[in-house]
């Protein structure tokens, strides 16, 4: 969430920022600082009653003390006037700040300056690209068909029991998939970062505390009698263990990592781009995730970024980096690389 006082102090250059990612926030950076401004003159109101308030106990204590109480009375009913009139401010503050809150979680973050301006994945930029186009012997299968011969993973079945999205791991290729885990979760604590398992659900306080709310409220699933959401990724538990907590620079950086299944609605529709595992509902994910001083953080992100590209190379996998522009930015993101596989049996990333 953007601070209001940034919003107040800078709405020029917050508006600039946010067209990058293609959003036009002129009106409700103009409607919060309105706002904005009605809060801070209530304020204003509030503190001159609150000093006559204190002024006016004095004034009636020094006159219960000389044994004047007449007008000890007469004073203490202009009190419990100022209480009513308190009472009143305090309501309409409370009012204001929902009203400002509501604006400012529509805002989405700030990008960084270095993120290139764009609509779609078409203006990514690619930062770098390792290993060699792989190579597929004539008469290949597509690894939803290696799948089905081997029974790896049953698409079927998931269907069956679920729904589409929602695969079911056999023999070797649940082993596989959990080998993966493991390698991830492994290579991450040789590293520093401390594994965490956190809940696969959340409440909504911790999907405002990501974004994830109200920006992908409709791409997640929503457990309406106990008013949870099952998490899109790790990324969401994992950053709201220090939601309201205040930290201690020494104490940076923090570096956990966990695995979750994760759950996604808007997983697409059904067609050659989406088959098999290109797309799903429930999926397996490792997160790292580091909480650092802001004037790290894009340091230790280029660091997170070595790192997980040492991660594919090790698997032998070949891969490119991209460095997504503005439009095809997440809505809580200030700048984000994509790793990018290439399917040599698909012929794309």
């Amino acid at each position: 969430m953007i601070h209001i006082s940034t919003i107040r102090e800078q709405p020029a250059a917050v508006a600039a920022r946010l067209a990058v990612k293609n959003f036009d926030g002129k009106l409700a950076i103009q409607s919060i600082i309105e706002l904005d401004q009605q809060r801070r003159n209530i304020q204003q109101e509030l503190d001159a009653i609150r000093a006559q308030s204190n002024q006016l106990a004095a004034q009636i204590g020094s006159l219960i003390k000389l044994g004047n109480k007449a007008e000890a009375e007469e004073l203490k009913a202009q009190t419990t006037s100022l209480k009513e009139k308190s009472k009143e401010f305090d309501e309409a503050m409370l009012q204001l700040e929902r009203q400002i809150a509501e604006q400012q979680v529509k805002l989405p973050n700030m990008p960084a300056t270095a993120v290139p301006e764009g609509k779609s994945p078409a203006d990514n930029v690619i930062k770098d690209t390792w290993g060699k186009m792989p190579e597929v012997m004539a008469g290949a299968l597509p690894h939803w068909e290696i799948a089905a011969k081997y029974d790896l993973i049953d698409f079927e079945l998931g269907v069956k029991i679920a729904g589409a999205g929602f695969p079911v791991y056999k023999g070797k290729g649940a082993k596989l998939q959990r080998a993966l885990i493991n390698f991830f979760l492994d290579q991450a604590t040789l590293l520093g970062y401390k594994e965490v398992q956190p809940p696969i659900v959340v409440n909504a306080d911790s999907g405002y505390g990501t974004g994830n709310l109200p920006d992908k409220e409709g791409q997640m699933y929503h457990i309406g009698i106990d008013d949870l959401y099952l998490i899109p990724t790790a990324e969401v538990p994992l950053t709201n263990i220090f939601r309201k907590v205040t930290l201690k620079e020494t104490e940076l950086p923090i570096k956990i990592t966990g695995y979750t299944p994760c759950f996604r609605r808007e997983a697409g529709s059904y067609g050659k781009d989406v088959r098999g595992l290109n797309r799903l509902h429930q999926f397996d994910k490792v997160e790292i995730v580091q909480i650092a001083h802001p004037e790290n953080s894009y340091h230790l992100l280029e660091e997170m970024r070595t790192y997980v590209g040492g991660l594919l190379q090790k698997l032998g996998l070949h891969y490119r980096t991209l460095l997504l522009c503005g439009g095809d930015m997440s809505f809580s993101s200030a700048m984000t690389y994509d790793f990018e596989v290439y399917s040599a049996a698909q012929e794309r990333w």
